[in-house]
């Protein structure tokens, strides 16, 4: 498990609770409710470091929740952390057996080969391009 911590920013009746992931510049969520926003936080999280592996930047390791909580610009905010299955920025090769109709397979093949790729080349590239398309 990964732990970051996170600030929260209060909620009220009439403004949604803010979240944000000090250690993943520019992630930050919200949420009507501070279960909805914790919710939010940990997907924006796991989002943010998926985002910087497809591009190749590095994953910042998280910071003390001490050094955060004297941090004077979130005066007023709650310390509190995200918790994210380790396997988000685990880029580790893994071999995999899967079973496909043979026509299906010849079409893999086929598409794998006129760019270049091998089936599972492939098969990252489109998992990540229908990812990205949400």
């Amino acid at each position: 498990m990964m732990r970051y911590p996170i600030l929260i920013e209060p909620g009220s009746d009439t403004q949604a609770f803010g979240v944000v992931v000090p250690d993943l510049p520019g992630c930050f969520s919200a949420g009507d409710t501070l279960d909805a926003a914790l919710d939010a936080a940990k997907e924006a999280a796991a989002a943010w470091i998926d985002a910087a592996l497809d591009t190749g930047e590095p994953i910042p390791p998280p910071s003390p929740l001490d050094t955060l909580a004297r941090n004077p610009d979130f005066a007023g905010w709650t310390v509190g952390v995200v918790e994210l299955d380790s396997v988000v920025a685990d880029d580790t090769i893994e071999r995999v057996n899967i079973t496909l109709p043979r026509r299906v397979l010849r079409r893999l093949d086929d598409m794998a080969a006129s760019r270049n790729k091998s089936r599972g080349g492939l098969i990252a590239e489109l998992t990540l391009r229908a990812h990205d398309l949400g």
